[in-house]
């Protein structure tokens, strides 16, 4: 049996403001081949299957296409949770039609019981069993105390955490009973000493449930874990049983030097051997640093190669980001598309100036907040008690909108 880890296909995203939905149909044309290539038996998608819970029209098809085209193909299963990014109702929404069609959504959390899935072979024998775990929110893990401390309730949510798996396993290993057959575990999470990158569109790591959690609420009764949530493809701490697949596309300019790949898991009986599988590039993208100088020889130096490349200028010379932008945008460049100009800021630089101007595209939420508190600080305005208080204020209204953002919270009606 061929199993297929993948994660965080963040379907309808953009890159400051620029669509990518010819990128995301090349992946999903060449995702579809290699689970015919490679003989799949079961796909996996550990959550952020798009990049907002309210995905564009055109989001949606190529999702909806995709898992028409591969459930009428060899591919058994295809199991499919939610992450951070997700809307759980959206996802959940067609389960009873795309669970006819071989395909297993679990958008919200429920009960071990039913997120534990006993798969089946074409002969109706029993051949996996997926913990399908979606994205865990804190409402799904305990219940908060009015006035507890963000360390309060990080050590709630680990808790649950730990006993949400545990159930899970247990439940797992109760459908096993004596059968030669894998249990696999999924996840959207961070789990401690994960690797990220500057720029990779991974949100704030406590923003949402995403405290660090220790990877030994993952016991040995999984043979596998397939992780999401993190970008870069990684075995966590070591332990190849326990990974992240990583996106397959890159998120950001921070991520585009790194290669993407898919896992793909080999199983004989209840032993699993983990191959990667390189993920090609779809669109070249590339960071370009320096001063004026530098960056106008680069952009030459890319044009002259004559193949269409997104960059992303990062300004680290004198003067102000606004005016080079200008000078660029003057420039005749066939191939290079500029989405961005950006000023480094750097520790001996500091901010750059206050009249620098950016646009919204280059920024998000977390960087303009994060901003007015560093004015805030540097105005002598707030103390760092004062900061902290703001950071989880903003933390807790942020959980709140995505809740009614789903139609979850107690004002969504």
């Amino acid at each position: 049996m061929n199993i297929l880890h993948t994660s965080d296909w963040h379907l309808g995203q953009t890159l400051f403001g620029r669509k990518r939905h010819e990128e995301f149909q090349r992946f999903l044309d060449w995702l579809r081949q290699t689970i015919l290539d490679e003989r799949v038996d079961v796909l996996l998608v550990s959550g952020d299957v798009f990049d907002s819970g309210l995905p564009s029209n055109h989001a949606q098809a190529l999702y909806y296409r995709f898992l028409r085209d591969v459930s009428a193909g060899p591919c058994r299963h295809i199991v499919i949770t939610s992450g951070n990014h997700d809307s759980p109702s959206f996802l959940d929404a067609p389960q009873s039609l795309l669970g006819s069609m071989g395909i297993h959504v679990v958008g919200h959390a429920r009960e071990p019981e039913e997120e534990v899935l006993l798969l089946r072979d074409a002969d109706g024998r029993p051949e996996l069993i997926v913990c399908a775990v979606p994205f865990l929110r804190d409402r799904d893990l305990f219940r908060a105390v009015p006035g507890d401390s963000a360390d309060e309730r990080d050590r709630h949510l680990a808790d649950g955490l730990r006993d949400h798996y545990r159930r899970c396993a247990e439940e797992a290993e109760r459908q096993r009973g004596g059968m030669d057959i894998p249990i696999v575990a999924m996840g959207h999470l961070f789990t401690s000493g994960g690797l990220t990158l500057d720029g990779d569109g991974v949100r704030d790591l406590r923003v949402g449930s995403l405290g660090q959690i220790d990877a030994d609420v993952f016991t040995a009764s999984f043979e596998y874990v397939a992780l999401g949530h993190l970008h870069v493809p990684q075995a966590v701490r070591g332990q190849e049983r326990i990974r992240y697949c990583g996106s397959p596309l890159p998120m950001g300019f921070g991520e585009a030097r790194q290669q993407k790949q898919v896992c793909l898991l080999q199983c004989q009986g209840r032993a699993l051997t983990v191959r990667p599988l390189s993920v090609p590039v779809f669109q070249k993208l590339e960071q370009v640093r320096g001063d004026r100088d530098d960056i106008e020889a680069r952009l030459d130096e890319l044009e002259a190669q004559r193949e269409p490349i997104w960059v992303e200028v990062r300004h680290t010379g004198e003067g102000l980001a606004s005016d080079l932008r200008d000078r660029l945008m003057q420039k005749e460049l066939a191939f290079v598309s500029i989405l961005a100009v950006r000023r480094e800021r750097t520790a001996e630089a500091g901010l750059a100036p206050e009249h620098e101007l950016e646009t919204l595209e280059e920024l998000d939420a977390d960087e303009v907040f994060e901003r007015r508190l560093a004015d805030l600080k540097e105005a002598g305005k707030a103390s760092e008690a004062q900061l902290r208080d703001l950071r989880d204020t903003y933390r807790e209204a942020l959980r709140s909108f995505r809740q009614l953002d789903e139609g979850e919270g107690p004002c969504a009606s």
